[in-house]
């Protein structure tokens, strides 16, 4: 399915920090995991909103400690293990376990770069077999999967539900990555290493349908189809910052570190000239029934879900993982569908 591999090459980086910070997801400001529970929405303190998860305490999907950490962001004093299981439904039948900005800055606007680093163990590992959404945004337009594609034990990051570039998601390895999003021209593209490597360009910018309401960066996991296993996954290094893009991951390296293997679908440098869309039927498109409707990006449909199935107009609700999940999307022509967010229109 995929083109011809890249291979990441360590370089040499002089500054420690490129761009400006316009959010900082250290999980500094937490002592323990109590501390995410003082948000609401009726106190909304901190740097992360805390309500997409189950039913059991905070502690149950949420750990603190320095070895969640990757270890080469000294600057960061704990990781965080985010546990799903059968509990962390949350309005459906999948389970989840997200963190959303807390902010009020604009995370939508110019050329940005969302930084992360994430880890899996052997112990508790992912299930392969199930479709995972891993740091989304709520339209999808990029996005990392697992479980999913010719080669499920692949971590899959995708444009627009289509794949573009992998790597084997391989157990006690620290995999870094950046989103560069530039909003201004509707593209987005790829930064990637793993451990203390610098990151490089692994894709180029294609033409995706960029938005957010600064409040839809998912920081988790989101397993399709409720099942008891327990997944444990890591999480360190998340900021979102300006360019030009920090490459260094933390204090960084100066060479001599392994290459991380990926394939690309594309060996195009210049952006694409089209975007892709979420391959997607229509399940609704009532706008003028009674009784509660759902807004755009909302779920309308899937296996389990009890929530409004009639989207407020003009979207349809649109298959984003069937049977599991159906998503209000705006259709816009003939031709097929544009994750366009009308609130920036």
């Amino acid at each position: 399915m995929f083109g011809r591999a890249w291979a990441l090459l360590s370089v040499f980086v002089v500054a420690v920090h490129a761009g400006t910070t316009v959010w900082d997801g250290s999980f500094n400001p937490f002592t323990t995991v109590a501390d995410f529970d003082k948000w609401s929405w009726a106190s909304q303190v901190g740097t992360y909103q805390w309500y997409i998860h189950g039913t059991q305490p905070t502690s149950h999907y949420l750990a603190l400690s320095p070895s969640y950490k990757n270890p080469a962001i000294t600057k960061e004093n704990n990781g965080l293990k985010m546990t799903i299981d059968s509990t962390a439904t949350w309005n459906s039948q999948m389970e989840r376990a997200e963190l959303i900005p807390q902010t009020t800055a604009n995370l939508g606007t110019g050329n940005l770069f969302y930084h992360f680093s994430v880890k899996r163990s052997a112990t508790n590992a992912p299930d392969s077999t199930l479709e995972h959404q891993v740091m989304f945004f709520e339209s999808h337009f990029t996005e990392l999967k697992y479980g999913v594609g010719s080669n499920p034990t692949n971590l899959v990051w995708m444009i627009s539900g289509q794949e573009k570039w992998s790597t084997p998601f391989t157990a006690d390895t620290w995999f870094n990555f950046a989103y560069d999003i530039d909003f201004s021209k509707s593209t987005v593209g790829l930064w990637a290493s793993t451990g203390s490597n610098p990151l490089t360009k692994v894709f180029q910018n294609a033409a995706a349908s960029t938005s957010t309401n600064s409040a839809d960066f998912h920081v988790g996991v989101l397993r399709i189809v409720n099942t008891p296993a327990a997944e444990d996954w890591y999480f360190s290094g998340v900021y979102i910052e300006s360019g030009p893009i920090t490459t260094q991951v933390g204090s960084g390296s100066t060479g001599g570190g392994t290459s991380l293997p990926g394939s690309s679908s594309s060996t195009t440098a210049a952006p694409s000239s089209s975007s892709s869309t979420v391959p997607s039927t229509t399940v609704s498109s009532t706008t003028t029934a009674s009784g509660p409707t759902q807004t755009q990006y909302g779920q309308c449909g899937g296996t389990g879900y009890t929530g409004p199935t009639v989207c407020k107009s003009p979207f349809t609700c649109k298959s984003v993982s069937p049977p599991y999940y159906y998503q209000v999307r705006y259709f816009w022509s003939s031709s097929g569908e544009a994750d366009i967010d009308l609130a920036f229109i």
